[in-house]
């Protein structure tokens, strides 16, 4: 009985120890991985450097993790990088009109409802009708901010990119021509320079779509005028046609329907280098 019960003091002795041994370990590997972990802290805050390239290895290593899981790479700016909007959130009118153009152009809300936006703000900051900015964009390339003409007009407004690279270099090169607030800013200002050299709407659209040196713009204007007088109706309020005859110069908005083509590539001749 002695021995057993010596043999049992000793196991629980030595369980004991281990046990003890254990929670000390334990407790030392906690309070070196706080140490480290402070240390770590301590360095982020003295080095930024150390933080940004810490930051940037973690977020390519969940990068690479999501592709593994997913199959698809993750961009988790993308969505600043879009040229969307929220109609909901326009004012009344411009919510009206981007819905009109949405729908007639087979366009998103979102990305018009930017268009619009900006073409508001442009326009009061410039004095010229928003909606005859969005009529010429309509006309020039159906909202397709890639569109590229045969001689070489691209983006939303035509824009030649080549006659107006200057325009384009706030906005980082030539590129931008591709990207849709860029290209709509650029091509105002050479609508606004085309009206004040012509004198006149329908003359700075002659020259706009390279045709002032011709007899005829081949209907370019009226094409424009006739979707500025749609779009005046839809942000009236006023029910819309889709199409209407072109209109009168004298009576733009109360004029008759006439089918107007949503997508235009007119050539741009030297006339639209403009400084």
């Amino acid at each position: 009985m002695t021995a057993s019960y010596n043999m049992s003091t000793r196991l629980r002795q030595a369980l004991a120890a281990v046990t003890k041994g254990f929670f000390q370990l334990t407790h030392n590997s906690f309070a070196l991985i706080g140490l480290a972990v402070l240390f770590a802290a301590m360095a982020l805050v003295a080095r930024p450097e150390l933080r940004q390239v810490g930051e940037i290895h973690l977020f390519s290593w969940l990068q690479e993790r999501q592709q593994e899981v997913s199959g698809v790479v993750s961009d988790l700016v993308a969505s600043e990088r879009a040229t969307a909007a929220d109609p909901k959130e326009l004012p009344k009118q411009q919510a009206a009109v981007a819905f009109w153009l949405s729908k007639k152009y087979r366009v998103a809300p979102e990305p018009i409802s930017a268009l619009v936006s900006e073409a508001y703000e442009i326009g009061a900051r410039v004095k010229l009708d928003p909606k005859l900015i969005l009529a010429v964009m309509a006309v020039e390339s159906g909202f397709n901010p890639f569109a590229q003409s045969h001689v070489g007009a691209q983006g939303l407004m035509q824009v030649m990119t080549k006659v107006h690279s200057d325009k384009y270099q706030s906005f980082g090169g030539k590129f931008a021509a591709f990207d849709p607030l860029a290209n709509l800013r650029v091509g105002v200002k050479v609508l606004q320079d085309c009206i004040r050299m012509a004198g006149s709407i329908e003359g700075g659209l002659k020259y706009y779509v390279g045709a002032a040196n011709m007899e005829t713009d081949g209907g370019y204007a009226s094409k424009v005028l006739a979707e500025y007088a749609r779009l005046q109706r839809v942000a009236d309020g006023r029910p819309t046609p889709q199409a209407s005859p072109a209109p009168t110069l004298t009576n733009v908005l109360a004029a008759p329907p006439a089918p107007a083509t949503p997508a235009v590539t007119q050539d741009k001749t030297a006339t639209l280098a403009l400084g």
